[in-house]
This record gives C-alpha cells, sequence and structure tokens, in this order.
C-alpha cells in the first residue's frame, strides 16, 4: 500500500469518527461574513495586540498549522490570499481543541473570532469557533511546496490553482484581457453575438474538423473551425458590427502554440477595410498593454517586446527578402522555392501553387523571426478564398497577418462580397482540399446564396485568445493559459 493510500484510510477513518460524534464532515450551513483578501486589505494597518471588538467569520482551506501543546497556529487560504488563525485550549475547551488539532492539511474550515495582530506583526483571527466545511481526503502535493510537475499540473489544475499562487494569476490576468476585450468593442458599437458551434459543412478556414452525430436530425456535424461564415451572415442581415468571443476546434496536433480546443475573438465591421482593422489593432492593443500591463514594453521569453505604435508593416515578398536570404529573382522561380524549400524539410505534396509555396516559405523561414509586433500584408489570392482582391493587383488580396514573438496572433482581411467570384474560389478550395485527408469537400451554398442578396464592403478579423494571453502573462506553452488543455489520455491514479 502507497503512502498515499495509506493517508488516505486514516482520513476515512476519521471521517466515520466525526458522524459518529454526530458532525456532518461535508455541511453547507456555514457563512464567511467576510474575504480573507478583504479582511487584509480592510486591517491592513489595525495594529490591536488585544483584538478587535468585532468578530469575524472566514472561511479557507487549511494550508499550515504548528501546534504548541496548548495553542496551535495555522494558515487558511481563501481567494488566492493566506490569513493566520490561533486556537487555545483555554478558548475553545478540551473537546473543541482536540477536535481542532485533529484537523488536516487541505481541511476547508471557518473560522469565527476577533482580530488582532500578533508581537511578530502579523494579522489573525483568534478562533472561538470552528466548522469542518469539507474534509480533505488526500495530502496536498509536496507538502504544500508547490506542484512542480507540468503534466499534474495540466491534469489536476485544481492543485495547480491552490499550490502555484503564479498559474491563479496567469487566469486571472487572462480573465481581465477578455473584459478589457469587450469593453473595447461594446464602446465601439459593436454588439456580442453567439454562432453555431456544430456546423453541417465547416468553414471560414481550411483544417480538418472534429466529427460529431446528432440522433434526433439523423444527420453529421461538425465542431466548427471558425465562425467567420455565420458572422458575415449577419452582416448581411444588417447587424452592421458584431463580434464573438468562443471556441473553435481543429482536429490536428498540438504544440506549444498549439491546442485543438482554442479560443478566438472575431469580429466584423461594415464599410470598413483591411487597412481601417490594422489601425483598430494596433489602437486594441495598445490599450490592453496601458490597461493590464500599464506599460507598452516587457519581457517575453527573453525577448524585449515593444507595443509602442506605430509598428512595422511588410509585405509577404519585403519579409521574405529581409529575412530569409532568398533573393528577388528567386520570388518568382517555383522551382528554386521548391529546392529551398526541400532543403529545409518542409513536406511538399508537388501539387503546390506559386502563392501556396511563397506562404510555406514565409511560415518555415519567416515568421519565427517576427518578435516585435509586425503587420505582414499583400497575401497571394491563392491562399487567401475568401479575401477580396487589389483592385491594381488581382492575384493580391486585402489582408494583413499580425505576428508578435513569432507567432501568429490575428489574421484578418477585407470580406470578398462578390458572390459569383466566392463560388468559383469554394470550388477551387474543395478541389485543392482532395490531398487533404479528413478536410470536409463541400461548397456552402447557404453562405453564398447570403453573398448573393448582399454584403456590404466589410472587413473581418480574427484574434487568438490564448497565444495573446501568453505573451501578456509570459507564458512559453500554450497549455499554461488554458484551464484544461487536451492531452493525452492516461490510467487514473
Amino acid at each position: 500500500m502507497s503512502e498515499l493510500d495509506i493517508q488516505r484510510d486514516q482520513r476515512l477513518a476519521k471521517i466515520d469518527s466525526l458522524r459518529e460524534k454526530g458532525i456532518n464532515p461535508y455541511p453547507n450551513d456555514f457563512r464567511p461574513s467576510i474575504g480573507i483578501p478583504e479582511v487584509l486589505d480592510r486591517y491592513k494597518d489595525f495594529a490591536d495586540e488585544k483584538g478587535s471588538s468585532e468578530r469575524l467569520s472566514v472561511a479557507g482551506r487549511l494550508v499550515a498549522k504548528r501546534g504548541h501543546g496548548k495553542t496551535c497556529f495555522a494558515h487558511l487560504l481563501g481567494d488566492g490570499a493566506r490569513l493566520q488563525i490561533y486556537s487555545s485550549r483555554d478558548r475553545l475547551g478540551d473537546e473543541e481543541y482536540a477536535l481542532f488539532n485533529g484537523l488536516d492539511i487541505g481541511d476547508i474550515i471557518g473560522v469565527e473570532g476577533p482580530i488582532f495582530r500578533t508581537r511578530t506583526g502579523e494579522l489573525t483571527i483568534m478562533v472561538e469557533r470552528f466548522f469542518l466545511l469539507a474534509k480533505s481526503l488526500r495530502p496536498l502535493p509536496e507538502k504544500w511546496h508547490g506542484l512542480k510537475d507540468i503534466e499534474t499540473r495540466y491534469r489536476q489544475r485544481y492543485l495547480d490553482l491552490f499550490t502555484n499562487p503564479e498559474s491563479r494569476q496567469v487566469f486571472l490576468l487572462r480573465s481581465r484581457i477578455i473584459k478589457q476585450i469587450r469593453e473595447f468593442f461594446n464602446l465601439m458599437g459593436f454588439i456580442e453575438v453567439e454562432t453555431p458551434m456544430m456546423q453541417a459543412i465547416p468553414g471560414g478556414a481550411a483544417a480538418r474538423p472534429f466529427k460529431t452525430y446528432h440522433n434526433a436530425l439523423d444527420q453529421e456535424f461538425y465542431l466548427r473551425i471558425a465562425p467567420e461564415l455565420y458572422l458575415k451572415r449577419l452582416i448581411v442581415g444588417g447587424l452592421d458590427r458584431v463580434y464573438e468571443l468562443n471556441r473553435n476546434f481543429r482536429n490536428e496536433g498540438l504544440s506549444v502554440d498549439h491546442n485543438p480546443e482554442f479560443t478566438m475573438l472575431e469580429f466584423y465591421m461594415a464599410y470598413a477595410d483591411y487597412k481601417e482593422l490594422m489601425r483598430l489593432t494596433e489602437r486594441l492593443f495598445c490599450e490592453l498593454a496601458e490597461k493590464i500591463k500599464g506599460v507598452f514594453t516587457w519581457e517575453y521569453q527573453g525577448n524585449r517586446i515593444d507595443f509602442t505604435p506605430p509598428w512595422k508593416c511588410l509585405t509577404i515578398h519585403q519579409a521574405i527578402l529581409e529575412n530569409s536570404g532568398v533573393k528577388e529573382k528567386d520570388l518568382d522561380d517555383m522551382d528554386m522555392l521548391r529546392k529551398r524549400l526541400s532543403e529545409e524539410g518542409v513536406p511538399l505534396t508537388g501539387k503546390e501553387g506559386h502563392g501556396k509555396l511563397l506562404l510555406k516559405i514565409f511560415e518555415s523561414l519567416i515568421e519565427p523571426k517576427l518578435i516585435q509586433p509586425t503587420f505582414i500584408i499583400d497575401f497571394p489570392k491563392e491562399v487567401s478564398p475568401l479575401a477580396r482582391s487589389k483592385d491594381t493587383q488581382p492575384d493580391i488580396v486585402e489582408r494583413f497577418e499580425l505576428y508578435v514573438a513569432g507567432k501568429e496572433i490575428a489574421n484578418a482581411f477585407s470580406e470578398l462580397n462578390d458572390p459569383v467570384d466566392q463560388r468559383k474560389r469554394f470550388i477551387e478550395q474543395v478541389e485543392d482540399s482532395e490531398e487533404m485527408e479528413g478536410v470536409v469537400k463541400r461548397v456552402d451554398e447557404d453562405y453564398i446564396q447570403a453573398l448573393e442578396y448582399g454584403l456590404p464592403p466589410t472587413a473581418g478579423e480574427g484574434i487568438g485568445i490564448d497565444r495573446l494571453v501568453m505573451i501578456f502573462a509570459d507564458c512559453p506553452s500554450i497549455r499554461e493559459v488554458i484551464l484544461f488543455p487536451q492531452l493525452r489520455e492516461i490510467s487514473n491514479p
């Protein structure tokens, strides 16, 4: 039997003993009058060693305990803050004091009593009454020295959150970022909407979807890879400014930058183009930096990132020429591009057109080098089936991607609203996807029909929230900023 099993059995025996004494180890009738963070803030200047006349009731997890015969000091953890409590046999009586001493680290308890300041200067509650609220059957990891194993932290996030304060701060930061994003768009007159997670035809991106089945409808559905086509239907319907903060699902690999389930912000703005969204994006990120970090510059994984506007802007050609060693005369030489990609070990099908070869060169050689905020523009039409072509360069689209710290953070373009052109591109996309296993090969006829009713000139953008939080929180892996990331299943402990 393992040490964990022994301790668990010992705690189960304590539960039996408590119940024999008429004590419920899992009651729900205690209501704290104040939270632990509020106690620490409200009484930060309180200096009376004799204690206040006011009695407080607080609740939290017991994370430390040290007895001294007839007295015992302990610490409660609640809402990310720790507060000392003090109990004595004289105040509680023999029986109650014995019950208090029998508490285990990890138990959740409530206490009542006055606040006082110890001689060593620590704010403390004198325990006049205490209540066991939830008996913990498992000891805290590593005797409260913190949960260090990365896999365990991801799989048991509940332990990570109360043993590693820095993890808690990451998710509080994430919440603040999302709240600020909503405020930004609400003030600009956007409305927040929700579009289907299950779609008969997944669209808006080229990716392998997850498949499911609806029994009542006797129909296959797919978890969405993007909400784009539904959001643009809303623009057709007269909702000129819409945004959605929600999940996308892509049945693809995992890495430090990819999780199969991820959070995206997508927004669409009628009577705008991609250049306006570049300015809006710069404003959004600068406002986030100012209100969340208080500065425009900070360290991310050893690189100093500077969000001070204006940001650098390069065409995809300029970015390749500046950072890859590819010469200008070779940009149109498909054989040379294939050779270079082969040298870099990038897999090719042999059917890539010029636009796809350029994009692969960019993604493999250039993307990791774009550390400072950089807009990349002028993407080939071949790799942008939903974007509007430039009037003066039909093979180039009005699109940008934003890169920070070597990561794609945003993708945006002026929307293609010509239904004839869109149908043609959808058909080409379906034909091109024949070699891509698992990609749904159907034209979304309802979306084409919506375009035929008229989509006003529109620009739209998607921003990866998880990667954005990574940069603000200085986290090296996307799993650090997702509460419950996908992991390979293992047997239960």
